[in-house]
């Protein structure tokens, strides 16, 4: 397949067809939760939207977000041709309507009308040893976006320490901030060390973790499982209605930080937790 047609069906099933071990997370929400309760309605909406979008190729939900993409290749290969190729699926991805115009100039206001704009698509690139091509996109919502937020320990005011105990409070804190905000329930992706850009680059690339792999760093393991039972004991629920399930995940990731700072990125992606990866291994293109 065309290296532009691949992008634009990634594009399609990244807006139209949720991951399968997302969709069997709300579904498994939707259970716990009690009959005739708001929570319990809202996770049937929700399941019944997944399977109107998968069933008619339409976007999961009208913010078709931000274009988010990874690309891994081999040595000898260019950027500039994956760059054109996404550039080109976004445009068409808009006209299809698998994607809603969201590249707006900040200066004017005025929105470009086909995705592309400075920095948008954004894309991260990476060289490895291995012969595929790996291009791994997201598409990330503007009001769970909006929710996402930045915390420098040590934190007096929450008497958070530099160590995992204020690492949970302020991811605890942040949650209970959201209060439903950002399309809940949320996924919380948190990226510990670095500087202020790259905690937030490494919060965000866990969101390519399916839910429920654990960290390969045992107390980040341990650290994630309790958690994700704290936040939904919260109580906040789906859309802050209420409910036995407020984040359907937790993954977190941690870099070196210089001894001065110490920095905790948190995003929050929605339910509509919309990523897609594919393999690209010489004429053969497969799709997770």
């Amino acid at each position: 397949m065309e290296l532009k047609n691949a992008m634009l069906e990634l594009l399609r099933r990244a807006s139209t067809d949720l991951a399968p071990d997302v969709e069997k997370a709300i579904r498994q929400a939707h259970k716990n939760e009690d009959e005739g309760t708001s929570a319990k309605n809202v996770f049937g909406t929700i399941i019944e939207n997944i399977e109107l979008a998968r069933k008619a190729s339409t976007p999961l939900c009208q913010d078709t977000g931000s274009i988010i993409c990874y690309v891994d290749f081999p040595v000898g290969e260019s950027e500039k041709k994956y760059r054109e190729a996404l550039e080109w699926a976004a445009i068409e991805a808009t006209k299809l309507q698998y994607l809603r115009p969201n590249a707006v100039d900040p200066i004017t206001g005025k929105n470009t009308g086909n995705n592309i704009g400075i920095n948008a698509p954004y894309m991260h690139f990476h060289q490895w040893d291995k012969p595929e091509v790996r291009v791994r996109v997201m598409l990330k919502g503007g009001g769970s976006e909006n929710v996402g937020t930045q915390y420098r320990l040590p934190d007096a005011a929450l008497k958070a320490g530099r160590d995992l105990k204020g690492v949970r409070k302020v991811i605890i804190d942040a949650v209970h901030k959201a209060q439903g905000y950002g399309c809940a329930p949320g996924i919380i992706g948190v990226g510990i060390g670095g500087d202020r850009v790259t905690s937030y680059a490494l919060s965000k690339e866990q969101f390519f973790r399916a839910l429920g792999e654990k960290s390969d760093n045992p107390e980040l393991a341990k650290l994630e499982e309790s958690l994700l039972d704290d936040l939904n004991k919260l109580k906040i629920g789906p859309m802050g209605f209420g409910g036995k399930t407020t984040v359907l995940g937790v993954n977190i990731g941690l870099q070196h930080r210089h001894p001065a700072t110490y920095y905790v990125a948190i995003s929050y992606t929605c339910w509509a937790y919309r990523r897609k990866t594919m393999i690209i291994k010489g004429s053969e293109v497969s799709y997770d």
